[in-house]
C-alpha cells in the first residue's frame, strides 16, 4: 500500500487557506476530498498521520482529527486503528463510474466523439484478419503495414522516415510511460513544461524522474530563458514536451526556438521527447507540418509520439514511438516486461483510416472550429470576468478565472453534474489555482449544458467561498 507523506500531502495541498473563509477543518477536508477525486491521491493511499499532518501545516491536531473524521462520515477515509487513514470513495455499494452516469457530463478528458468512419474500417479490418490469424498475435512492434503508414505520414510533413524506426504502441500514455521506464534511472533530472499533461508527469516520476519545470503561459509560451538554464545546468537525462497546441495552453513553440533547443538540448546531452499528439489538429490555417524531429541532425534526432486518440477515437488504443533505430529496438525489448504488444484488429483499423487522414483531419478541423468559437462567446456572454485566450488548435482553454479558486469551483461544478480538472491537476506543486481547462471538443449541446454548469456554480462558489460539512457529502 502506498503511503503519502505529510511533506508530499502539504505540497499537493497547495495554498488552500487562502481560499477558505470559514473553519480550517472543512477547507481541509474539501481539499483533501478534491485530491482524491481528482486522481492527485491514488485510491487506497495511506494518508499521513494526523499528528504529522498537523506539524507540516502548522495546525492544531484538533482540525486534522476535525477535518479527517469529516472525510470518514463523507466515505473518503477508512481509518482503522494501527493501519492508519486510507483514501477510498463513498461507493457503499458497486455503481458506475461518476462520468459514466447519464446525468454526468464529463469534460475531464479532452476527446472528440468517434470518427463516424470508425465502424465501417472496423469491419473492413475485420476482413483482413484471417491473414493474420496463423501467427502469435503477440505483437510488440507494430504490423508492417500500420508502420509503413505512420512512416509515410511522416515523409509527406516532411521527416524522413523508415518503417524501423516506429514502434507501435497501445496509445501515447502507454509511449510516454514506456519511454520514461527505458531511458530513465531513479534520480535522473528531467525537463517538464509546467502547466503539463498531468499523466505525463505521473509517468516520468513513476519512472524516478527529478522534475524541472519550465514554465509555458498563454501570454508568452515558452520561458526560453528557464528553458536554457534548465538545459544548461541540470543535464536532464529526457526532456518532455508538447510543441504543438500545447496541453492545455494551447500554444505552439515557434521554428525558432525549436531550432535552438533541439541544438543545445544535443549539446548538453538531453534527449527531447515531444508529443505531438495534436501536432494536426491546428484550427487556424494550416498545421505546423515539419515534425519537432526533424529541426534535429540524423542519429541524434528528439523521440517523437503521437497517437490517433485526439483524432480517430479514444476507444483505438493506438499510438506510436518514431526514433532511431538503436532506441525502437531498446523499447521493444525493454516492453515485454509491461505488455506483449498491440492488438491486430486496431491496427488494421488505423491502418485503414490513415489512408484518407487528410480528410479526416479536415472534418476534425472544422468541428474543432465550431466548439471553439461557440464555447467562447457562450463564455464571454455568460462569465464576461473570466479571461479565455483562443488558441489555433488543440482542443481546450486554459481560462484565467481571475482568482485562485479553481479547485472550489471544480467541486461545485461537481455538484451541478459537470465533471473538469481542476488548474492544480495541470502542475506538480498546487501551482494554477487561478486557471481552468476547459475543452471545446464536444458537441455544441455539451457545450450549452457545460457553460450552464458553470455559471451555477461560479455564482455559488462566489456566495460561499467555503465548503461545509454539507458540501462534503453532496456527492454520496
Amino acid at each position: 500500500m502506498a503511503t503519502l507523506s505529510a511533506r508530499s500531502l502539504s505540497q499537493l495541498l497547495g495554498d488552500w487557506r487562502a481560499l477558505e473563509s470559514g473553519p480550517a477543518y472543512a477547507g481541509l477536508a474539501d481539499r483533501v476530498r478534491l485530491l482524491v477525486l481528482d486522481g492527485r491521491i491514488p485510491l487506497g493511499t495511506r494518508l499521513p498521520a494526523e499528528r504529522e499532518l498537523a506539524g507540516s501545516l502548522s495546525l492544531s491536531r484538533t482540525t486534522v482529527t476535525a477535518a479527517y473524521s469529516l472525510l470518514r462520515d463523507a466515505g473518503f477515509l477508512t481509518s482503522t486503528q494501527g493501519s492508519g487513514s486510507v483514501a477510498r470513495l463513498p461507493h457503499s455499494a458497486p455503481r458506475a463510474p461518476e462520468e459514466d452516469r447519464p446525468d454526468v457530463l464529463d469534460l475531464s478528458k479532452a476527446t472528440l466523439p468517434a470518427y463516424p468512419g470508425v465502424a465501417g474500417a472496423a469491419v473492413r479490418a475485420a476482413e483482413l484478419l484471417p491473414a493474420y490469424l496463423g501467427n502469435s498475435g503477440f505483437d510488440t512492434v507494430g504490423l508492417p503495414v500500420l508502420r509503413e503508414a505512420i512512416a509515410e505520414r511522416y515523409r509527406l510533413r516532411g521527416l524522413a522516415t523508415d518503417a524501423d524506426e516506429i514502434l507501435v504502441t497501445i496509445g501515447a500514455q502507454h509511449a510516454i510511460a514506456l519511454v520514461s521506464r527505458v531511458l530513465l534511472s531513479r534520480g535522473d533530472n528531467v525537463l517538464v513544461e509546467s502547466p503539463s499533461y498531468p499523466h505525463a508527469i505521473e509517468a516520468l516520476r513513476d519512472a524516478g524522474g527529478r522534475l524541472r519545470q519550465v514554465s509555458v503561459s498563454t501570454d508568452d509560451g515558452w520561458d526560453e530563458g528557464t528553458l536554457e538554464q534548465v538545459l544548461r545546468q541540470s543535464n536532464p537525462t529526457l526532456g518532455y514536451l508538447m510543441p504543438d497546441f500545447h496541453n492545455p495552453t494551447g500554444q505552439t513553440m515557434s521554428d525558432e526556438l525549436r531550432e535552438k533547443l533541439v541544438g543545445l538540448a544535443s549539446s548538453v546531452g538531453t534527449i527531447l521527447v515531444a508529443d505531438e499528439t495534436m501536432g494536426e489538429l491546428a484550427i487556424d490555417g494550416p498545421a505546423h507540418t515539419l515534425p519537432f524531429a526533424a529541426h534535429g541532425a540524423a542519429g541524434n534526432r528528439p523521440i517523437l509520439i503521437g497517437s490517433v486518440g485526439k483524432s480517430l477515437w479514444g476507444g483505438l488504443r493506438v499510438g506510436w514511438v518514431r526514433a532511431e533505430r538503436p532506441i525502437i529496438q531498446r523499447l521493444a525489448r525493454a516492453r515485454m516486461a509491461g505488455d506483449l504488444g498491440t492488438p491486430l484488429l486496431e491496427q488494421l483499423i488505423v491502418a485503414d483510416l490513415l489512408g484518407d487522414y487528410d480528410a479526416i483531419l479536415e472534418l476534425r478541423r472544422a468541428q474543432l472550429r465550431t466548439g471553439r468559437d461557440h464555447l467562447s462567446a457562450a463564455l464571454a456572454e455568460r462569465l464576461p470576468e473570466w479571461e479565455v485566450p483562443v488558441p489555433s488548435g488543440g482542443l481546450t482553454f486554459w481560462v484565467n478565472l481571475g482568482a485562485p479558486m479553481s479547485s472550489q469551483l471544480t467541486l461545485a461544478a461537481r455538484n451541478e453534474g459537470l465533471l473538469l480538472g481542476a488548474g492544480p491537476r495541470f502542475g506538480t506543486d498546487g501551482a494554477f489555482e487561478r486557471f481552468l481547462r476547459i475543452p471545446f471538443s464536444n458537441p455544441v449541446g455539451d457545450l450549452d449544458r457545460a457553460v450552464d454548469a458553470l455559471a451555477r456554480a461560479w455564482q455559488t462558489v462566489g456566495r460561499f467561498a467555503v465548503a461545509d460539512q454539507n458540501y462534503l457529502g453532496a456527492l454520496v
